[in-house]
């Protein structure tokens, strides 16, 4: 069912199914990351604080992950991928139960910050790893169910996370969380070999991850392209973790409601990732990626408008399709940087989740513009990345 690669590691063959059993941790991962965005408004009165200081607990989870993944990039690719992910994944059910036992907003912005720091290590071991099993001409279906597993889980953890919330409290929910992340953890293990073959990964030598870092991004491709991971990762981030909070005021609605809104953030990867994944493999990037980020700056614009309830509702799902036209893709771009794929992917992962805790530390910071003054903003700069695109990635066919 196996076969070896160039590298030494493990390949599994063509089959899509390990790619859905290893995404499950992606997805219970980013689940809860961005379970909270609807909760913002509960917590601030339980802790007794202001909305903008409990929103410090998103760039705080967002910045360790991102800072870490870099750490977890370089392990990888010198002790497999299978020991990463296990890992990881269980430094995450350790400190997302902890969460639940803290009594003060600023004890909860430490342990998201460890969460972060802990989890860093699953999505990016997970792109390096179907960077090893797949063909290129394969590898957009393969991240198309991998970015369709990130965006579920952030579509998922912002309604399931209220839901939970609105009905045996948020403590009990972090535990939750943490209980079906061991569960996934279990199932990684028994499916060991199936998924990461019977052969153990080789011990490389050590490598110089500073000369690796610096070796791929001598090309000017390889620095345009981590350039447009960050900042398109920056602006989906500061907009949803404040989306919670324009339901909020603009509609009143309350936790469960919120989170029904923003249902339709990740709905569109969940069920059409596959799908858009095989369009870039057929097509090209570079007609794919210029649509996706203006199709997510005139969302965001539009949003700004507040127009209708259940036109914010279309909006919100269409902005997430903006995020699922753009960010599989850069990603399969960046596997073929390097045949160091740990250290491609680490980077990626790396400028992805540091333009997310970015995104909405910034968003924080300027709110006092006003909310719709702070999206428009957002809005407008993407669409100009957009039209930028179009000359940035015009080769990549």
């Amino acid at each position: 069912m196996s076969k070896l690669n160039k590298s030494g590691e493990t390949a599994v063959q063509a089959s899509m199914l390990p790619v859905y059993i290893v995404s499950l941790a992606t997805f219970i991962i980013i689940f809860q990351g961005f379970m909270v965005a609807p909760l913002l408004p509960m917590l601030s009165e339980q802790f007794g604080t202001t909305v903008r200081h409990v929103s410090f607990i998103e760039p705080a989870y967002l910045l360790g992950y991102g800072l870490f993944t870099l750490v977890y990039a370089s392990l990888s690719d010198r002790f497999g991928r299978f020991r990463v992910i296990v890992f990881s994944l269980f430094m995450f059910c350790l400190f997302t139960l902890s969460t639940a036992f803290v009594n003060g907003v600023n004890q909860m912005i430490f342990l998201r910050l460890l969460t972060g720091i802990g989890a860093a290590g699953v999505a990016p071991t997970t792109i390096s790893w179907i960077g090893d099993s797949y063909p290129y001409e394969k590898r957009g279906h393969a991240l198309g169910i991998f970015f369709g597993a990130m965006a579920g889980g952030t579509a998922f953890g912002a309604t399931t996370g209220a839901l939970i919330t609105s009905l045996i409290g948020w403590q009990w929910l972090f535990a939750e969380v943490a209980a079906i992340g061991l569960a996934i953890l279990v199932l990684i293990l028994m499916q060991q070999k199936n998924i990461f073959g019977k052969t153990k990964a080789a011990v490389k030598k050590r490598d110089n991850t500073i000369l690796s870092i610096q070796s791929i991004l001598s090309t000017g491709r390889a620095k345009r392209t981590y350039l447009y991971v960050m900042f398109n990762g920056m602006f989906h981030s500061g907009i949803f973790a404040w989306l919670g909070y324009f339901f909020y005021k603009n509609y009143g609605l309350n936790e469960f409601q919120i989170g029904l809104a923003l249902l339709g953030y990740g709905i569109p990867g969940l069920l059409l990732g596959p799908l858009l994944g095989r369009l870039a493999d057929r097509y090209g990037r570079n007609k794919i990626i210029p649509v996706g980020l203006a199709l997510s700056g005139i969302t965001v614009l539009l949003l700004s408008q507040n127009f209708s309830l259940a036109a914010s509702h279309v909006l919100v799902a269409l902005l997430s399709l903006g995020f699922d036209l753009s960010h599989p893709l850069f990603a399969a771009i960046v596997t073929t940087f390097s045949s160091k794929k740990g250290i491609a992917t680490g980077l990626f992962a790396f400028s992805l989740f540091t333009g997310y805790g970015l995104g909405s530390l910034v968003l924080s910071l300027i709110v006092n513009i006003g909310l719709d003054s702070a999206f428009q903003l957002f809005g407008a700069s993407i669409l100009i990345a957009a039209v930028c695109s179009i000359f940035v990635f015009r080769n990549e066919k």
